[in-house]
């Protein structure tokens, strides 16, 4: 009993550390593949510095606003913005606060205050229009571009290898324990994916070590009508290059007039 109890303390106070793995230290750059950027630092709406990078398509097809995973930071997902730009889209890398050379501290309200800064520089800034956003979440990133989906309408939605919810997840791995209870952290992302207007496209993999397959095949239930179900192959962090042409191909297909 103690040693149930001591856990279920220790996963209270620490849930920040297994939910946000923020590194400050830059792997790679785009121009590193090739790719033209701009940097730029974004302004939330409660005053918090938000690093981000604007990669250029020429005669772009539209532009991706990426929300990425709860680890690293904007420059592990370069490969992701090489794929884009190989289909005819610019790209938006933003990190949340606290991850990159973004300022504060990781926390849920401030990672959808991170995402609407993405969103209103690209609307109000690159006066790019909202019917040209495709909003693509990977991980927990598919919690904040869901939460972002609702709040605007995109183009478009695309939900990567993400959890219906932080309890469900934690539940998942510790099913023993109240962790529904004693979530200090929701990331709902299959309430918001309900409230949705735009087309949606839910990719998953059954091979994905971190968020079980059936949270993917719950969100595509939870998906409002005008949606897909990608199958990919490989592990929660690689699968989207594992796969290769199928996944390539799939999000040329979804985004496709």
């Amino acid at each position: 009993m103690a040693s149930f109890i001591g856990l279920t303390i220790f996963l209270y106070f620490f849930q920040s550390y297994y939910l946000y793995r923020p590194m400050s230290d830059m792997i790679t750059t785009p121009d590193r593949l090739g790719l033209e950027y701009d940097r730029i630092m974004l302004r939330s709406s409660d005053g918090v510095n938000i690093s981000a990078w604007f990669i250029p398509a020429p005669a772009p097809r539209g532009v991706i606003l990426f929300c990425h995973s709860n680890y690293g930071n904007i420059s592990y997902f370069v490969d992701s913005a090489k794929i884009y730009h190989d289909l005819g889209f610019s790209t938006l890398l933003f990190d949340y606060r606290g991850f990159g050379a973004s300022g504060g501290r990781p926390g849920e309200e401030g990672t959808y205050q991170d995402a609407e800064a993405a969103w209103n520089y690209l609307v109000h800034e690159r006066k790019v229009a909202p019917g040209d956003i495709v909003i693509v979440g990977r991980s927990l990133g598919g919690a904040v571009a869901s939460w972002l989906a609702m709040k605007h309408r995109p183009r478009a939605l695309a939900l990567e290898s993400a959890f219906t919810s932080f309890p469900d997840l934690a539940s998942d791995y510790y099913p023993y324990l109240p962790v529904r209870l004693i979530a200090r952290y929701d990331y709902n992302t299959k309430e918001y994916l309900g409230t949705v207007t735009c087309p949606v496209l839910v990719v998953h993999s059954r091979d994905d070590e971190i968020v079980p397959y059936h949270h993917g095949l719950a969100l595509f239930r939870a998906a409002p009508e005008n949606k897909r179900f990608m199958e990919i192959s490989g592990t929660h962090n690689d699968g989207y290059l594992t796969s290769g042409r199928r996944y390539e191909e799939g999000l040329e297909k979804f985004l496709s007039p």
